[in-house]
């Protein structure tokens, strides 16, 4: 993979790039993430795909460039960092936040994007509930407390018997989230909190779609991805039996066979 940085419209941003493949794949990492957690899983995937990954504007290296980043402005994002490229049609994974973004590139961008994976992510806007929440964590982190985020959210990203197992993944996520800008993380969850349900325009849309979601998922319960497949007829579905949020840790090989299976077609 090459790493450099590249102008996204107005935005610098900070890519890795395989480089070679007829078919592309742009992996959108989650919040609290970058691009590092792909690292080992792109192993898995160059040989048949080309595949970028990249920082999102507020995580990694990224720049933060506004107060609020909406699912629109990342979209718009990677959506320029594409045509920089000189990539004119890809696929595009999402991991949970991530998910949220590819949606919003549907919406934008469906003529680029030959089909859209929703790994761990849900197509629905929060509940008043979930927006609460993170107007709580943006108060944590105004407060100077990020480091409890760190201590507590990568552990719930785990399926229990895989805790352990992969404890040092989880400590190198706990880092991610503690070299990631407050502004960023403040930028990010208010962007998350203004986000709309994007359910019925991807079932409509056309273009090709997956959910992959971990049988022991904390985030998305299995009741709430049963009903995102019935609300879906459209959409081809995977479950990772022994993961939780980060099935691409978890259970990378099944994982990058079921995305495979739907960028190389």
């Amino acid at each position: 993979m090459t790493e450099k940085f590249i102008m996204a419209g107005d935005t610098p941003l900070h890519i890795a790039d395989s480089e070679r493949g007829e078919r592309c794949v742009v992996l959108l990492h989650g919040y609290l993430e970058s691009m590092l957690v792909w690292d080992e899983f792109v192993d898995l995937l160059k040989d048949k795909v080309r595949v970028v990954t990249l920082d999102l504007p507020g995580h990694g290296v990224s720049m933060v460039d506004r107060k609020v980043h909406t699912m629109e402005y990342l979209a718009d994002c990677v959506a320029n960092a594409m045509e920089t490229l000189g990539i004119k049609r890809y696929s595009v994974v999402g991991h949970s936040m991530g998910g949220y973004v590819a949606l919003a590139m549907v919406e934008k961008y469906a003529a680029n994007i030959e089909s859209v994976v929703l790994l761990s992510s849900t197509t629905s806007a929060d509940s008043q509930e979930k927006c609460d929440r993170r107007r709580r964590e943006i108060e944590l982190i105004k407060a100077g407390k990020k480091n409890t985020l760190a201590r507590l959210v990568p552990h719930a990203g785990f399926a229990p018997e895989n805790v352990k197992r992969l404890s040092s993944y989880i400590e190198d996520i706990g880092e991610m989230i503690l070299l990631t800008e407050d502004d960023g993380v403040i930028a990010i969850l208010a962007g998350m909190i203004e986000r709309k349900s994007r359910g019925e325009l991807l079932r409509d849309s056309g273009v090709p779609h997956m959910f992959i979601f971990g049988r022991h998922d904390y985030y998305i319960p299995v009741e709430v991805a049963d009903e995102m497949i019935a609300a879906d007829p459209n959409a081809e579905v995977v479950w990772l039996e022994h993961s939780g949020h980060m099935g691409f840790y978890e259970e990378p090989e099944l994982c990058a066979e079921a995305i495979i299976s739907i960028t190389t077609r």
